[in-house]
Order: structure tokens, then sequence, then C-alpha cells
């Protein structure tokens, strides 16, 4: 269920609201509830130096209240959740919302934000599961060590488990997930109430004079420790760019519903757990478990922290498909690994690329305390950056006043940043890694959508204006074969190459002649009746422009089904399809830096097949080559 920002979808209510809010709980949540297992053990480990004082206690408690009430519950539910692009959330819909119309350096500098941030998103579903299976695992330790030394080799056992069933699709398993993550809140919460009712002076911790008596005696140890505290957000993101899958209502329902409370009241735990034994803070979260429990718990952890990697991963998949639909990516292959949920799909490049990542931070970290610090880089970036694309929303797109967008902003902004100087002074410690791979990503986009900029200029120049063609074959009629052929391009303006160079080389034109051209809009979804669009330009010849929404893989035969009601039906087996294919050039013509027209040059030769992209059939394709120089 989705909903849209006019108000116009319906919302969900009673059981199915329910249902849809259970469903998130299993795939929007995983990430944020599995951080009790790790975030506040890693505030009192002894890199940051801090004593388990009955003061740094409740002063990090209360910092953990606050952090998940301002940014979590406000800033994202409350407010990015109004931001949605046709009831889809996530980034990219994000920067596709705020880039205003006609300011060029504005525009420039809101893509590459959207961009950098996304890249970002990539580098987290690498550490995601990284920390948080290794963080269930390393349970073991607290019932014995003997299962220390084996806590890498079990937690890559399990990672290549994950990443090997992504192929068969979650759509079997993915019923059990939220039930699952249900069970996971409930027992937290319940272990949670177990550790509070033992020490209740750790309430204190919800007064916010705590956290500021905390850093008057803390100062700059204080401020360092913001970089754990942070971890109680991650998985923030994944509430707003999941929004498309259930929509706006059930999300919140199942935040303040369930997952808040439960998140608190274990937090809490924890901390009257080390106010009765400091020594707990090796492992506070198992220690709140009786020694009995404590295998059942480690089960249940880790299946909680697969979900929340699955998450993260289906997350890439769909960030992967959006981002080559609105033309930042090459085209790569994408199955759908479900013929009812048009959002299950797997990307093998993708899959095998993370796996392989996961599993070189498992040897190279070794802990989940050392891929903390590369955590919080990755996230807070993107949540900075998050607020900024808010801001231009609030402003050019909702038409917000300075004095109203501003100081809103500005709150969540200080508070992300904040968090940000805390986690950016651990770039030495392993936050340089998810920077590094956003940097990498980031400029393997740009430079495609660069690249197909200028390929596209170049084509340009060499086509032939329409008229003019037209006027050619009517002063010089060509022999008319039978069937239609369907001419792909990139531009709905001029005639493409591939037209030009089969009537120079063949000298015949079929009777029935159309120019296709593929307009990715900058929606999640276009609606059926503005999907097609036909213009007739004579003699026989036909330019029909197919529109498709970011989150929808095109299908040019089934578009070219919908051209009947246009007046053009399409006989399969009289169609053939002609597509240019282009062997680029690297030149010291303008447009790009010469290491980059290399690089573009790579990613188009190693380019998914567009035949098999568009499901083109491959049997009634003809392509043309050419060289062109960028």
């Amino acid at each position: 269920m989705t909903t849209s920002g006019n108000g116009k979808a319906p919302q969900p209510r009673g059981r199915y609201l329910l249902f849809l809010s259970m469903g998130a709980l299993g795939v929007v949540f995983g990430d944020i509830g599995t951080s009790p297992l790790y975030a506040l053990r890693v505030g009192f480990d002894k890199e940051f130096g801090l004593p388990a004082t009955a003061g740094n206690v409740l002063g990090v408690l209360s910092l953990i209240f606050w952090a998940l009430t301002l940014t979590i519950s406000i800033k994202y539910l409350v407010f990015i959740l109004r931001a949605d692009n046709r009831g889809e959330g996530g980034i990219l819909a994000l920067m596709a919302l705020a880039r205003p119309g006609g300011v060029p350096r504005q525009k420039f500098g809101l893509v590459a934000f959207g961009l950098f941030g996304a890249a970002l998103l990539y580098g987290d579903g690498i550490i995601t599961p990284a920390i948080s299976v290794m963080s269930a695992v390393e349970g073991l330790e607290v019932a014995t060590p003997f299962f220390k030394p084996f806590v890498v080799l079990i937690t890559m056992v399990l990672l290549v488990a994950l990443f090997m069933i992504q192929r068969r699709g979650t759509a079997g398993i993915g019923a059990l997930f939220g039930p699952v993550m249900a069970v996971w809140f409930l027992t937290i919460g319940l272990l949670g109430i177990h550790g509070i009712l033992q020490a209740p002076r750790v309430l204190a911790g919800l007064n916010p004079l705590h956290a500021v008596r905390f850093f008057a005696e803390n100062r700059l140890t204080a401020f360092l420790a913001l970089g754990a505290v942070f971890l109680v957000e991650t998985g923030g993101e994944a509430l707003y760019a999941d929004m498309g899958h259930f929509g706006r209502r059930p999300i919140r329902l199942a935040w303040f519903a369930l997952v808040l409370p439960c998140l608190l009241l274990n937090y809490f735990g924890q901390g009257a757990q080390l106010l009765l034994n400091p020594a707990a803070e090796e492992n506070p979260f198992f220690w709140l478990a009786p020694t009995w429990a404590v295998y059942p718990l480690v089960a249940l952890a880790t299946a909680a922290t697969i979900i929340a990697s699955q998450a993260v991963i289906s997350g890439s998949f769909s960030l992967t498909r959006q981002a080559i639909q609105l033309g930042f990516s090459p085209r790569m292959l994408i199955k759908h690994t479900s013929e009812e949920e048009i959002g299950q799909i797997y990307v093998p490049v993708v899959n095998w690329a993370l796996m392989a990542a996961t599993l070189a931070l498992v040897v190279i970290f070794r802990n989940s305390d050392n891929l903390a610090s590369a955590y919080g880089v990755a996230v807070t970036t993107t949540m900075v950056i998050t607020t900024l694309l808010f801001y231009a929303v609030a402003r050019e797109r909702w038409g917000w006043p300075a004095w109203a967008a501003g100081p809103l902003c500005g709150v969540f902004l200080v508070v992300d940043l904040a968090f940000f100087g805390a986690n950016i002074i651990k770039v030495e410690h392993g936050g340089w890694l998810p920077l590094l791979i956003a940097l990498g990503i980031f400029t393997l986009m740009s430079t495609w959508k660069r690249g197909r900029q200028v390929l596209g200029r170049r084509l340009r120049e060499e086509a032939l204006p329409a008229d003019l063609f037209l006027q050619d074959i009517a002063r010089k009629p060509p022999l008319r074969v039978p069937g239609t052929a369907v001419f792909m391009t990139g531009s709905a303006e001029g005639m493409p190459t591939a037209l030009l160079h089969n009537l120079k080389h063949n000298h015949v034109l079929h009777e029935r002649v159309v120019l296709l051209t593929l307009l990715t809009e900058e929606v999640p979804h276009v609606q059926t009746s503005q999907r097609l669009q036909m213009t007739e330009l004579g003699s026989n010849i036909f330019r029909l422009t197919g529109h498709h929404g970011f989150m929808e893989t095109p299908d040019v035969p089934k578009l070219l089904e919908q051209a009947k009601d246009l007046g053009l039906e399409f006989d399969p087996m009289t169609t053939t399809y002609f597509l240019g294919r282009e062997t680029l050039i690297p030149s010291a013509r303008p447009g790009m830096a010469r290491w980059r027209e290399w690089l573009f040059a790579f990613l188009s030769r190693n380019a998914q097949r567009a035949t098999t992209y568009f499901n083109i059939p491959v049997n009634r394709v003809v392509e043309l080559g050419q060289e062109v120089e960028i």
C-alpha cells in the first residue's frame, strides 16, 4: 500500500493497517532494531576511556533517548516521511523532488549531494550485514569463551548463506520476517523491563539535564562518545527509503506502538545492568538475559540480524534499479524473483560485490567494535545530506517560507553535524572505508551520467533533421519492404543514425517505420494513460515516446501493445528492431577528462545488452555499429 503526496491514495485502516505494520517490522526496522546488540557496549568501550559510573550511564542514556526522539521520531517520522515522490521514498526520490527548475548551479549541487548520499548507502549495505551478524554471534562469548576463536568463521558462514539465497528471492520466507521481528522487539522489551525493575533509578536518564552534566564533566570524551550514541539511529534512512512498500501510516504505527518503546526499554535495561554491575560493559545486551536464555537469545538475535541485513541488501538492489532508470548507472541484469511483488528484484552483480566486500570487512576488522567506527561515518553523512535536500524540497516544492523551513532544518542539521563530527574523527580507524566506497561509486555514477550526455550530444550532431529526411525520401523514394521497423533512439529529435546507416547500406525502408524513444520520469510510476505518445511524421513514419518511472523496468513489447489504443498495431512476427551499437573512442574533444572518457567507454562495453534489458526478442533484432569520438 502506498500513499501519494497529494493525498489521493486511501490510507490503510483496520486489519489491513495492522497487516502492513507487521510487514514493516520485518523490512523497515531490522537495522535500527538490532542496534541494542552493540550501541551501548561501544559507548563504554575502552577506546573512549569512559568508565561506567552512574553519572556517565545516565548521561549516555539521556543522549540515546533524545537522539531517538529528535532525529527518528520527529525528523524522519513526522517530517521526512511527508516528502514522498508519489508514494516512494529514498534519497534518490528526495533528490528528484528537490531539484528546482532554472538554477543550473543549485540543481547541480543538489544532484551531487543526492548522488553522494546514494553512494554512501552502498557502504551501509556492506557494513550492516557485517556488524549486525557479528554482534549476534559474539553473544556466544558471553555463554562460554570456547566460541571466541570461531566468531569470525561462524559470521562468514552465515553471511555467505545469506547472499547465496538472494537469487531465490525472499517471497517465500519474507512472510516470516514480520512475526520474527515482532518476537524480537517484544523479547528485548521484556529483557529491558527485567533490568529496569532491578534498578528503577535508571529512568532518571529521561531527564535531559543528565546529558548536559555528562558533557560538562567529560567534555571531549563526551563528544567522542556521540559516535557510539549515534549507533542507536542507524537504520533511520530505511524508514524513509522503504516508505513506498508500506506507506507512512503503517511505519508510524509500528514505530510508536512497538519499536520505539521496546528499544528504549532495552537501552534503559542495559543501563540498569551497568549501574548494578559495571563489568557488564563487555556486552550489556546479553548480560540482561538469564544464563539459561543466552543461547536462545543468540539464535533469535542472529535471525533478527539476518533479517536486518536482508532489508539492506534488498534496498541496494532497489537503489541500483533507480540509478539505472535515472541514468546514473549502466544497464545491469535485473531479475524479478516474485510474480506478485514488483519490488522483489535481484541484481547479481550488486549481490556478489556486496558479499565480497562484506566478507573482507569481517576478516579485516575482526570484531563489531572495530566495525562501529566505519559504520557511523556513512550513515551520519547520509543524514546530513537528507536534511539539506529536505530543506530544498520544503522551500522549492512546498513553498515554505525561509522563516519556517530554516529554523526547523537548522535544528536537525545541528544534531546531524554533531554526530557527524564525532564520527568523522574516526576516519583513520576505519571511517575512511565508507567514504572511499562512496567516492568510488559517486565517480562511476557521475561519469556515466556525464558520458551519456556527451554521447547524446555527439549523436545529435550526426543526426539528420526529420524534415530534411522526409523531403529527401519524397524526392527519391526508396524501396519499401514489408513489415515494421522499430528504431530505438535516445533522442526524440532528428532521425537516428541506425536508420540512416540501414538506408545507406541496404537501400530499403520498411513499409512502416517507428522511432521509439524511452524516457524515465522523475516519479516512481507512470499512469497507463500517460505511458505512450505518438506523432505521425509522414510517409508512414511514426515517432513513439514511451514514459516509465524510476521504479519500473521498461518492457518494449508490452509498451508497443499499448500503441493499439493509438491506432498503431504491431505484429510480433513482422516487427524488426534496429539498435545502434556505439564503439566509443576517447578523444581530445571537449566534454570530459580523458580518464573519465576511458572509464565511460569501459562501463559502456560492460553494460547489459539493450535487448535483454528492454526484453526485446533477440531473434527480431538487427544491430548497426558505429564509432563515436567522445
